[in-house]
């Protein structure tokens, strides 16, 4: 199999000077207001003139812009940072336009992430320091895990977070190491009482990082609208505030990324549903516990390790009917209440509705793995066992989210992998 190379996204913390973080103080600010004149020439030409602005016109604003004696201080900063958020702008424009995305909207310094990137242009990496545009000194940066060997980082960005934590994030070329092959296979299904199923019936169980810090949370909380707005204890409080969701949200990532990695160790092919969260979250009985689990950022995870490990991931439909079908013989059922945790077949076998789940999305997943559209579960089953899938089966169902069919996500997520 031939090692490709991928762009891959170090991310350390940093500990700045006082001069540097005044500095990229300023450089947040003007990156702020550059991109929200833009913003307001663009929506001025769309609306006025029915006219789609482009990235020259916004560059030689901003040329413009630096002559003005009121915008002088612009030219103490870096323009590597000012042009790629015109970029940035130009791309969100894009997407508008294309119906990928709504339509942008301006920063704020209150509630908009306080970041600035550089380019190749305007960042230098060199034994081991990281030297950024206009500073003198390198960044103290923490190194918690090696850059690839000779790797020069094409963008480096800088960002400080609520809880007023520096961190830099570098993008370089690396060619991952793939996994030793294996003929194992794994389902993952998200279960109401528990983080994820296994096929193998293993239940994962949700960790609640947000429960555990709840009450402390909504203690500093009501601290926080009890203070005078503009005053020193609210800005402590604000903190306060932001370092305990920033510690439940590198909790959440840290557990994500170790369940992730070890699906993907003895396993070649990973199946999983093609969940539409935003629909589940609407269940407002539901919505803090779906919330919660961060369902669709191990999917993204399983999804990029599995094309760097030379891994399989299979996204069964969401009307896929693996809770209510025997998974011992294939035969469907009629709807079984959520609250149902097991219940009995006709032939006698009394299934755990999670586990009976795994093992049929399992099934499906492995005949998808080998060619097969998606079909009904008892169909799709019977085929599957007798080593004919894929003949007479209907159309697959397009993914609401992708817009494409969960076979093809396959195949992208796939792709230059070779199947098991």
């Amino acid at each position: 199999m031939t090692r490709s190379t991928v762009k891959r996204t170090f991310t350390y913390r940093f500990y700045p000077t006082d001069a540097q973080a005044a500095e990229l103080s300023r450089t947040f600010g003007w990156v702020r207001l550059v991109c929200n004149r833009a913003l307001d020439l663009g929506t001025r030409a769309w609306f006025t003139e029915q006219r789609r602005g482009n990235h020259t016109e916004s560059s030689a604003a901003l040329t413009a812009w630096k002559k003005d004696p009121d915008l002088a201080l612009l030219n103490e900063v870096s323009s590597v940072p000012l042009q790629q958020a015109l970029r940035h702008l130009q791309a969100a424009f894009r997407a508008f336009f294309s119906k990928r995305a709504q339509y942008p909207r301006f920063k704020s310094k209150k509630t908009s992430r306080a970041a600035a990137e550089c380019t190749r242009s305007g960042v230098t990496h060199r034994h081991g320091a990281l030297f950024l545009a206009t500073m003198a000194q390198p960044l103290d940066i923490v190194w918690s895990q090696p850059l690839p060997a000779d790797a020069q980082p094409t963008t480096a960005t800088v960002s400080q977070d609520g809880a007023e934590r520096w961190g830099v994030s570098m993008r370089c070329e690396d060619t991952p190491r793939p996994a030793p092959a294996s003929d194992r296979a794994v389902r993952v299904a998200a279960g109401p009482t528990c983080l994820a199923v296994l096929s193998t019936g293993e239940k994962i169980a949700n960790p609640k990082h947000e429960f555990r810090d709840r009450a402390r949370l909504a203690k500093a909380q009501r601290e926080l609208s009890r203070t005078q707005k503009g005053s020193n204890t609210r800005a402590k409080a604000r903190r306060r505030v932001a370092r305990m969701h920033t510690r439940i949200t590198d909790r959440r990532r840290d557990f994500l990324r170790k369940l992730s990695t070890r699906l993907l160790c003895g396993n070649q092919v990973v199946v999983i549903e093609d969940l539409r969260v935003r629909s589940l979250v609407n269940n407002h009985k539901l919505a803090r516990a779906v919330s919660g689990t961060a369902w669709s950022e191990l999917r993204s995870m399983l999804e990029y390790k599995c094309a760097w490990r030379g891994r399989e991931l299979v996204a069964i439909d969401r009307f896929f009917p693996s809770s209510t079908t025997c998974s011992t013989r294939g035969a469907p059922r009629k709807t079984i209440p959520l609250n149902v945790r097991t219940w009995t077949c006709d032939c006698g076998v009394t299934h755990d509705r999670d586990v009976n789940a795994a093992i049929n999305i399992k099934t499906a997943g492995l005949a998808a793995s080998v060619g097969a559209p998606l079909c009904d579960a008892a169909e799709l089953t019977k085929q599957h066992r007798a080593g004919g899938a894929g003949a007479g089966v209907r159309p697959q169902r397009e993914s609401s989210r992708t817009g494409q069919s969960a076979r093809q996500q396959t195949q992208r997520a796939a792709a230059g992998l070779s199947s098991r």
